[in-house]
C-alpha cells in the first residue's frame, strides 16, 4: 500500500523518471536541430502532453552533443544564455557559495511549481472530498442502522476493559492527533479558506500559533505511539476467527450476530495498525520538516523500490535515485499531507463508532469500565478469558488481562 502510494506521489509530482511507458514519446531524430527541442517536442508541450526532457538535462554544457559553429544553430564560442539557465535549472551549474548547508549552491528548481501544483490542487481536493466523503457516509450509516444499542440491555455489572496507563496512552495519542489534524487543515486550507472569512491578520496570527502547536505537540504524538503499540501490539496481532468477523462486518449492519472476538475484534485491529504504520510514516516525514536537509528518506526509498521493480508493476520507468534536497522536502511535505489526510478518515470513523455511534463504547475509554452485556456482546471470548482468569486467580487477587 505504502509503495504504491509512493509511486502515485512520485507520478502526481511530475518527476522526469515517472513517464509511464504508455506515455513515453519515442525519441525523435535531434541531428538537425544540433541535440536541442524538436518541433514535435513543442506541439507536445503545448499539448499538455509529457515531454521526456532528458535530452536536455544530460546534454548541459557538453559540446559534443551541440550543433556546430558553422551550422545556423550553432554557437560561436563560450556557453549561451539559455544553456547558462538550462544549467542552472537542472543543478548542474557551477556555483560556489559562502555556506554550506544542503541546497546552498542549487539556485534554480524546477521541481518546485510541480510541488505547489500538487499542493494546492490533488492533494487539497481530494483530500477534502476524502474527509467530507467519510463524513457523509456516517451520516448515512447512521440514518439507516441508528445507533448499535445493547442488545440484551445494560447488565448493570461492568468489567474493567482498560488499565489507566492504557487510557492515559489513548488519550495521549487521540489529543495530540486531533490537535495536528487541526493545526494541520488550517494551514492547508487557511490561505484560501479562511483569509475572506477572518482577514489576512486574524489569519497570520492563526497560522502561526498553529504552526508553533503542530511542530511541539508533534513529540506528545510521538510518544503516544510508542506507548500504544507496546501496550496492545500483542493483542493485536492477526487470528484466524478475524476472518469470521470480516466475513460478517462485525454485525455492525445487522443486529443478532455479533461473532466472538478476543480484546480487540478485527475492526479494531485494522483501526491499530493503520494507525500504528501511518503514524510511523507521518512521523518520519514530519521529522524530516522539522530538521530541514537533515533526514533525506526518499531517494533511498526509491532506490529500494527501484530494485524490486516496484514502478514496472505499475507502468512506470525507474524512480528517480539522484534527488535536490529541495525535492526531498518537497516530496516529504506532500508524503506528510497524504498520510495525514489518510489518517484523519481513518480516525473520524474510529471517533463516531466508540463515541455516539455505540451505546457504551465510550465507557471502556471514560473510567475504563464497561457494561458486562456490552462486553460479552462484543468480545465474548475476552469476557471469557477474563472470568476463567478469576476464577482461577487466589481469593482477594486481581486477575491479570
Amino acid at each position: 500500500m505504502i509503495r504504491i502510494l509512493l509511486l502515485t506521489l512520485a507520478l502526481s509530482l511530475g518527476l522526469p523518471a515517472g513517464l509511464t511507458a504508455q506515455e513515453t514519446p519515442p525519441d525523435p531524430d535531434r541531428s538537425a536541430t544540433g541535440g536541442a527541442q524538436t518541433l514535435e517536442d513543442i506541439l507536445r508541450r503545448q499539448q499538455g502532453l509529457p515531454i521526456d526532457d532528458r535530452f536536455r538535462r544530460d546534454a548541459t554544457g557538453d559540446p559534443s552533443v551541440a550543433a556546430p559553429s558553422t551550422d545556423q544553430l550553432g554557437t560561436l564560442g563560450g556557453a549561451s544564455d539559455p544553456e547558462l539557465w538550462r544549467a542552472l535549472r537542472y543543478g548542474t551549474a557551477d556555483v560556489t557559495a559562502s555556506t554550506s548547508t544542503p541546497g546552498a549552491t542549487l539556485l534554480m528548481q524546477d521541481s518546485g511549481a510541480a510541488w505547489l501544483e500538487f499542493r494546492e490542487g490533488p492533494l487539497r481536493t481530494w483530500g477534502g472530498y476524502a474527509v467530507l466523503g467519510m463524513l457523509g457516509l456516517l451520516i448515512l450509516f447512521r440514518l439507516l442502522r441508528g445507533k448499535i444499542m445493547i442488545e440484551a440491555g445494560p447488565a448493570g455489572t461492568t468489567i474493567e476493559r482498560f488499565k489507566p496507563i492504557e487510557r492515559f496512552s489513548h488519550w495521549l495519542l487521540a489529543g495530540s492527533f486531533i490537535l495536528l489534524a487541526i493545526t494541520g487543515l488550517i494551514v492547508i486550507f487557511g490561505r484560501n479558506g479562511l483569509i475572506d472569512w477572518i482577514g489576512k491578520d486574524a489569519y497570520a496570527n492563526l497560522a502561526q500559533v498553529s504552526k508553533w502547536v503542530h511542530n511541539n505537540v508533534a513529540w506528545a504524538f510521538m510518544l503516544a505511539l510508542i506507548l500504544v503499540f507496546v501496550l496492545w501490539v500483542l493483542r493485536n496481532l492477526p487470528h484466524y476467527r478475524d476472518l469470521v468477523w470480516l466475513a460478517k462486518a462485525g454485525g455492525l449492519f445487522s443486529k443478532h450476530s455479533h461473532p466472538p472476538a478476543g480484546k480487540f475484534n478485527a475492526g479494531q485491529k485494522l483501526i491499530f495498525w493503520s494507525v500504528i504504520l501511518l503514524g510511523v510514516s507521518v512521523s518520519a516525514s514530519g521529522l524530516a520538516l522539522l530538521f530541514p536537509f537533515e533526514l533525506p528518506m526518499f531517494a533511498k526509498t526509491f532506490v529500494a523500490l527501484n530494485q524490486i521493480g516496484a514502478p514496472g508493476w505499475i507502468g512506470m520507468d525507474p524512480l528517480p535515485e539522484q534527488l535536490t534536497p529541495h525535492a526531498e522536502m518537497q516530496l516529504a511535505q506532500a508524503w506528510h499531507g497524504i498520510v495525514a489526510f489518510a489518517m484523519i478518515v481513518i480516525i473520524i470513523a474510529h471517533i463516531y463508532i466508540g463515541s455516539v455511534g455505540m451505546e457504551g463504547a465510550f465507557d471502556a475509554m471514560g473510567d475504563g469500565q464497561v457494561d458486562l452485556n456490552w462486553a460479552k456482546e462484543h468480545h465474548s471470548l475476552w469476557v471469557e478469558e477474563v472470568q476463567a482468569d478469576a476464577k482461577a486467580a487466589p481469593k482477594g487477587a486481581t486477575p491479570a488481562e
